[in-house]
């Protein structure tokens, strides 16, 4: 199974990263989306089968957590798996995303740190995987 995911974060730089460390990852992957705020993100949505998003908190125009509220009350989208990366601390804040559904990785993560977390969203065995579970590549932290 391939995952088609979206990588939604105000900075290019982060984007290209979570990316770069996806392929390392050793996942399987099909079509990579972007988007740079929350709205951009549920016009992607809109037009296109996702199986993941990986969501970044604090962004202009929307947030990743007025976007996961939005997600969560659209009844097209209301289980898609979320994933937030994101530097955020507030024990608070995480909990009560964690209670609408939602996966947590801190920055820095690793390409192992991020399979494990989207392998574990998704409800896909790493033994499922066609790389069986071996990563690629290794580099740095991100």
């Amino acid at each position: 199974m391939a995952f088609n995911l979206l990588i939604v974060d105000d900075s290019s730089v982060m984007r290209s990263m979570i990316i770069r460390i996806l392929h390392l990852s050793g996942l399987p992957l099909g079509e990579l989306h972007e988007a740079a705020n929350g709205r951009e993100a549920l016009a992607v949505l809109e037009k296109n089968w996702i199986d993941l998003a990986l969501v970044d908190l604090n962004m202009p125009v929307m947030s990743g957590e007025e976007l996961i509220d939005r997600v969560r009350t659209d009844p097209a989208n209301k289980n898609l798996a979320i994933l937030v990366v994101s530097t955020e601390t507030s024990v608070t804040r995480i909990d009560k995303l964690k209670g609408q559904g939602v996966g947590f990785v801190h920055k820095p993560f690793t390409p192992e740190m991020l399979r494990t977390k989207i392998l574990e969203m998704t409800g896909v065995s790493d033994a499922e995987q066609t790389g069986s579970g071996t990563l690629q590549g290794s580099g740095p932290d991100f």
